[in-house]
């Protein structure tokens, strides 16, 4: 079999883009494929990158058999959640290209560059008619301070304009930065010359600008959309333009694209527009291309992304300080259920973190996300990851609570340890249970790697890359030599060695990294040494 993914791109896709993907996969170009061709095509792709022409609906989900782990570009969020696969899209590749196409439709507009052009196209000389206004001076409201609004923002402030915003989840300092003043909604319709568009089309951004709020703006107010169509309500709009309240609007995107041909709002005098080119300039092409290639190839590879529309998003520089905390969740949780008696009785888990950092500085949802998949995959043959952790868990029962202890100290590192602890079972290891009664494993991360750092009561230290052996023994010299000739002469190679006891020549608890995975033959070689009590081998 090939060992490499499989990468369905089925619109056209920058050739920069195709030639990173081809590095990593095999990559099929399939352009134009009907529903049905995209549904026969999709079992065999491990991944399908796409633009706004192709649907990616349930049925896409369901025909990939759970092969599909990633989809470059926004499908159907639900349904890819359920099925456990990544959406992955370009959020910044374009940004600029949409801000600079926004100035030109402002500058173009107040200028009558659109309407003026065509006349002079049609044999007329017609200066007086074209008169058109100046920017310097001009209040211009942003509405929406992301991206490419705080871009527009920038760019506007070198034409001489006075620029306001209004977005409820803008930073004040990154406004003032720019030298831009945050004001209510009814503040920024009302005082604005000018209004550009750049908030996403949600439930409460829908049809935002209505005959309501165009009622409350300054006449002659001019309207720049690069946003997204929904977000004014379009039969308003041309009935503000016939009453002279919006002097002329700039139109890159519609409620309905293409519009229709007699669209009265794409025929009115006093509109310009154009067919939804915020992304469509070479740069920016070439970009979204290398940044969706980008996203799904580290997917594919198991990365976690920082473009993902469908799971926990996370700052990148964020997402490299808690890598190393990520893997030690998962393997936290992998070790826990391996450590329960029966393997199907898990329902109630608490995870502990401890941290000198303030709880608005530790986003955990990463971090519960891969508990959560160590804790299901190796009792279950349903694929977990980040995507479709917490409804999974929801669909079988599985309640994980979550604690945070804050320490003293310098918070230079996110977390000091995190502790797994799995209640009302019984375990394979009964040294795993402490003294409260449940299963608990505790790990920290140390020099970047992780390490299992407590069992039940017993404090031990072994790096958790590999394998690992527990044993429960009586503490005596000579055990550790023991059980490291036996794993030798199966060819096993120990990576970690610890033993946490109680007291001296008490009982101990030895944990064991392990490179290889022994044969049960060495396995009971083990469990026959008379000292050992008990043992259990876990797979990482």
């Amino acid at each position: 079999m090939d060992a490499k993914p499989t990468i369905l791109v089925a619109e056209k896709l920058g050739e920069a883009g195709v030639n990173l993907l081809k590095e990593f996969a095999n990559v099929d170009c399939s352009y134009n494929l009907s529903p049905e061709e995209l549904c026969t095509k999709i079992s065999l792709c491990d991944a399908l990158i796409v633009r706004s022409g192709t649907k990616v609906n349930r049925e896409v989900f369901e025909s990939s058999g759970g092969r599909l782990k990633v989809v470059g570009r926004d499908g159907v969020l639900a349904a890819a959640t359920e099925h456990g696969c990544l959406v992955v899209n370009a959020p910044t590749a374009n940004t600029v290209a949409a801000a600079e196409h926004g100035i030109a439709l402002l500058t173009s507009m107040a200028r009558n560059i659109a309407q003026a052009d065509a006349s002079v196209k049609a044999g007329k000389w017609e200066r007086s008619k074209y008169v058109g206004v100046s920017l310097v001076g001009k209040t211009l409201a942003v509405l929406g301070f992301g991206k490419v609004g705080s871009e527009v923002a920038r760019r506007a402030k070198g034409l001489g304009m006075h620029v306001i915003a209004h977005d409820p989840y803008a930073p004040a300092d990154r406004a003032r930065a720019i030298g831009v003043g945050l004001v209510s909604f009814d503040e920024a319709i009302a005082s604005a010359d000018f209004i550009s568009l750049h908030m996403p089309l949600t439930a409460s951004t829908s049809k935002m600008l209505n005959d309501e709020t165009f009622a409350k703006m300054k006449k002659g107010v001019r309207i720049i959309n690069v946003a997204r169509g929904g977000v004014i309500d379009e039969e308003a709009l041309v009935k503000a333009l016939d009453a002279g309240i919006v002097a002329q609007a700039a139109l890159d995107v519609f409620t309905e694209e293409p519009p229709a041909k007699d669209s009265k709002l794409v025929q009115h005098e006093n509109v310009t527009a154009t067919p939804h080119l915020g992304a469509s300039t070479m740069e920016a092409q070439e970009g979204v291309a290398i940044e969706v290639a980008e996203a799904v190839v580290g997917a594919l590879k198991g990365e976690l992304a920082a473009t993902a529309v469908n799971a926990p998003m996370v700052p990148a520089q964020v997402l490299t300080e808690l890598k190393p905390y990520v893997s030690l969740a998962e393997k936290l949780g992998r070790l826990a259920v391996q450590l329960v008696a029966g393997g199907s009785g898990v329902k109630t888990v608490k995870v502990t973190y401890a941290s000198a950092r303030a709880p608005d500085d530790l986003d955990t949802r990463l971090l519960r996300a891969m508990i959560t998949k160590g804790l299901i995959e190796p009792i279950s043959s349903v694929f977990v990851n980040l995507v479709n952790a917490d409804f999974t868990a929801k669909q079988r029962g599985l309640r994980i609570t979550e604690e945070r202890i804050l320490l003293d100290g310098s918070p230079e590192s996110p977390l000091e340890l995190i502790q797994v602890q799995i209640a009302n079972v019984e375990s394979r290891f009964a040294s795993a249970i402490s003294d409260s009664g449940e299963i608990k494993v505790e790990g920290r991360v140390k020099d970047g790697v992780p390490h299992l750092t407590r069992v039940g009561s017993f404090e031990v230290d072994v790096s958790l890359e590999g394998s690992i052996i527990l044993c429960r023994q009586v503490d005596q010299p000579g055990m550790i030599g023991k059980v490291g000739s036996i794993l030798a002469e199966d060819n096993v190679n120990v990576s970690f060695m610890s033993v946490g006891r109680i007291a001296p020549r008490k009982q101990a608890v030895m944990a064991i990294g392990v490179d290889e995975e022994p044969t049960k033959q060495s396995l009971k070689k083990i469990g026959d040494i008379p000292a050992i009590e008990e043992f259990v081998y876990l797979k990482l």
